[in-house]
């Protein structure tokens, strides 16, 4: 016998200690983090199926859309407020997002004037926070924390149907068995539920925070056990193989257990680093940076931030700020395809006018595409075409659709969930096979 072939059983005995023991230690809580986020995947089509006039309209034969200017002023008089926003989506039988601000909501929203000093050439004061500081636990890009596209002082997003204007319903108020379900699923994902208790448990550590850290320490545990769960699953004979491709049904439940957890293990590997590796990212600020740094995308929190484009306002000028419609047809020249359109329209006389573009079907990449328009011109002052990002950029700015699988639309959703699925099913049936070991 050789020194290697002597030297494997050792080390694949030592990698199957620590991938049992690192499941045994994690798998309680990767079988909650799982299960939840098996269904936590189609949490927008849930949404959708649990208030669909929210969504969708009928659509009579000859029926025309309202002119997108009627319909922002309608239900700007009819709820009371400023229109920030629009999505208007590509399909016909969708509703459209008309997203208001209203007097009380704007008043904590001081940064107007200042950003508009700004854009004139001021100089910005200093220990300003620098966009993505913080990353998710910040708040603002903590996911979960508002259901709507829009939510606090970013304003209320109202559904409307576009053929009539009527005002039917928003997205804050929109509560349902089916979405509050939605709600404590994504809270035992991300946090165990923790965030439900008011009194911190740990010191005066947040519970939120508490949560996040136990399920992010566990997601690092899960990655090194599907790692080293595939270095154990590799026979020694290349004869072998197939054995591990495949469950043997007409065996035992003993070996049908050891099949499903070798075999579903092995095929969703992939997609389950993917998982792991991305879990992390919103739990620990340390693991974002590292990220960041690894993908070359980091930005220091003193790094001077690019000058935005601004809009050529001129106090001497007649100007006046261009129809909606105008804006769109300019974003059609630049992005040339069917998809969803959001409007974001200026706050102040030198702020720009930001249009992202979604492309929509069943094989649809979740990343927008962006404009920036003049305000006054409609000309382009900025474009971001996300297939024409390097590709480091493209993914450190996909981290977040690759963890919740919308990367590539409802195809890779589905493999998402089935991956998932089977994820849950690993700490379950890894326990039944240590379990019958011990029985030995």
């Amino acid at each position: 016998m050789t020194k290697e072939k002597s030297a494997w059983p050792k080390a694949r005995k030592f990698f199957n200690d620590v991938h049992l023991w690192l499941g045994l230690i994690s798998g309680i809580i990767i079988f909650m983090v799982c299960l939840s986020g098996t269904i936590y995947v189609f949490n927008t089509e849930v949404k959708e199926m649990a208030t669909p006039h929210l969504y969708k309209v009928e659509v009579a034969d000859g029926a025309k859309k309202l002119p997108i200017e009627t319909l922002m002023k309608k239900v700007a008089a009819e709820v009371g407020g400023k229109v920030v926003s629009v999505k208007i989506p590509s399909q016909a039988d969708r509703t459209y997002t008309i997203t208001i601000k209203k007097p009380e909501e704007a008043a904590p929203e001081k940064g107007v004037e200042k950003r508009s000093d700004e854009k004139r050439g001021e100089k910005k004061p200093e220990g300003r926070e620098k966009r993505g500081e913080g990353g998710p636990e910040k708040g603002k890009e903590k996911k979960g924390e508002k259901e709507g596209p829009q939510g606090g002082n970013r304003g209320t997003a109202y559904m409307v149907n576009p053929y009539t204007g009527e005002v039917l319903g928003d997205l804050q108020s929109a509560k349902t068995f089916s979405t509050e379900f939605m709600k404590t699923l994504f809270s035992l994902h991300r946090w165990l539920l923790l965030d439900k208790i008011e009194e911190p448990i740990f010191g005066e550590l947040e519970n939120r925070k508490l949560g996040s850290y136990i399920t992010g320490i566990a997601t690092i545990l899960f990655t090194f056990g599907v790692i080293t769960g595939i270095i154990i699953w590799i026979p020694r004979k290349v004869k072998s193989w197939k054995n591990g491709l495949k469950v043997k049904w007409s065996s035992n439940w003993k070996r049908i257990n050891h099949d499903l957890h070798n075999s579903l293990g092995f095929y969703t590997c992939i997609i389950l680093l993917v998982m792991g590796l991305t879990g992390p990212f919103f739990s620990f600020s340390w693991y974002r940076d590292g990220l960041r740094k690894s993908l070359g995308t980091y930005q220091a929190v003193d790094a001077p931030k690019p000058e935005e484009p601004i809009s050529n306002f001129s106090l001497k000028g007649n100007f006046a700020q261009l129809n909606i419609n105008d804006y769109l047809a300019a974003a059609d020249k630049e992005l040339a395809y069917s998809g969803d359109y959001t409007v974001t329209l200026p706050a102040d006389s030198v702020a720009t006018v930001n249009i992202t573009k979604n492309k929509i079907g069943f094989f649809a990449p979740a990343a927008a595409d962006k404009l920036t328009l003049d305000q006054y011109s409609a000309s382009v002052l900025k474009k971001e075409v996300f297939k024409d990002k390097p590709f480091n950029e493209r993914l450190s700015g996909s981290v977040k659709a690759l963890h919740l699988g919308d990367v590539y639309g409802m195809f890779s959703k589905i493999i998402y969930f089935i991956s998932c699925l089977i994820a849950t099913s690993l700490p379950v049936t890894g326990t039944l096979i240590w379990i019958n070991k011990m029985k030995k």
